[in-house]
């Protein structure tokens, strides 16, 4: 791909060659993308193979617990039942975009029309998106995938179900200025909260209203996640009040969603995200040594690429050569990740294919 776009720029900008003119060198990418291009191609293959008639991937609805994965309700009766889960399928069609492939465009166009038809099909009437008893994640992930696809397309249809997908996050929003597990509810965590922000600044971009105020009060709510003394300084909480407060500040996964979320809502100061990305690059090894086909695993380095991604430079380039080589090197054979403590395979399939396709660009999300 990266040199059939070399080959079409060179002869743009050329004009006819000269016999006598020597050629200038094209310029080969490296071998390590050439290897993440290949592997997220047979991870959408996979994906597409296993994605159901009615447009949806199936997986088990569950959260976590520790380091277990509670499931209430398994795919496999959900698939008794033709019902689906949104936030997989979600994260599986924005794969597919990431690969530059479009509602009826491209290898897989057809596969992502049937997506978009199914998430837009279980918009609720009060906004909620919801199948198979997905929760708030779930309709964070839904709302983020209408969005780029509505980014990309500018269907009208989409357009609707997404204003109504925004309003209830917005209505949502607790008194902390955060969300949790399900609408409406006391509580906050800041797993929840960056999947709300990410997906609001996603429909800010492309002209859906977001109320200023409710970004800065997910802001406020993140900021006073951050640990402010001691040898975790500049490291962030899963939650500020109720149940578990001021807890769990040397997690993997958090401090990846603390960072993007900061990312998200625009805020770009480094006293705030270097030290969560210092953690990140000397904790990814025992995160990948210790949990590579578990939840944590996927969800964790979803975020952390992104975050990683933001903040550019160095950081990111060595950052991504190290993910993109340990997920080149885990494929299995028929194309799929594994993920046996979690929602199941397509989830971590269509995850890895995000992270090996975030250089491209194509996803507004994956832009600076």
């Amino acid at each position: 791909m990266w040199l059939g776009m070399t080959l079409l720029a060179a002869t743009c900008q050329a004009g006819p060659v000269d016999a006598s003119t020597p050629r200038e060198k094209i310029t080969e990418p490296p071998p390590l993308w050439r290897e993440s291009e290949q592997a997220s191609d047979r991870g959408l293959r996979w994906l597409a193979a296993q994605q159901s008639e009615h447009g949806y991937w199936q997986a088990h609805v569950g959260h976590k617990r520790m380091d277990n994965y509670i499931i209430l309700r398994s795919a496999q009766l959900n698939e008794s039942i033709d019902q689906g889960h949104i936030g997989v399928t979600s994260l599986c069609g924005l794969a597919f975009l990431a690969g530059g492939h479009l509602p009826d465009r491209g290898t897989y166009g057809n596969n992502v029309r049937r997506c978009v038809d199914y998430v837009c099909d279980h918009v609720q009437e009060n906004g909620l998106i919801t199948d198979g008893g997905t929760r708030m994640y779930s309709h964070a992930f839904a709302t983020l995938f209408l969005s780029q696809v509505y980014g990309m397309t500018q269907d009208r249809r989409v357009r609707e179900q997404l204003e109504k997908a925004v309003h209830i996050i917005v209505d949502c929003q607790n008194a902390q200025g955060g969300w949790r597990y399900n609408p409406f509810t006391a509580e906050a965590d800041l797993s929840v909260t960056v999947c709300q922000v990410q997906s609001l600044r996603a429909a800010r971009n492309i002209g859906i209203e977001v109320k200023r105020q409710t970004i800065e009060d997910a802001v406020a709510f993140v900021k006073r996640a951050r640990t402010r003394s001691g040898h975790s300084k500049g490291l962030f909480y899963y939650k500020n009040e109720g149940r578990s407060s001021r807890t769990k500040n040397r997690e993997y996964a958090i401090n990846a969603a603390a960072v993007t979320a900061l990312f998200s809502a625009g805020v770009t100061d480094k006293s705030l995200y270097e030290p969560a990305l210092d953690f990140l690059e000397e904790g990814y090894g025992e995160v990948h040594d210790y949990y590579r086909s578990h939840y944590y695993y996927w969800y964790g380095n979803y975020y952390a690429c992104q975050a990683f991604f933001q903040a550019g430079g160095t950081k990111f380039t060595t950052f991504q050569d190290r993910i993109c080589r340990d997920l080149v090197r885990a494929q299995l054979s028929d194309g799929r990740w594994r993920n046996d403590c979690g929602p199941g395979d397509p989830f971590s399939t269509g995850v890895a294919c995000l992270i090996l396709q975030i250089r491209k660009q194509f996803l507004p999300i994956f832009q600076r």
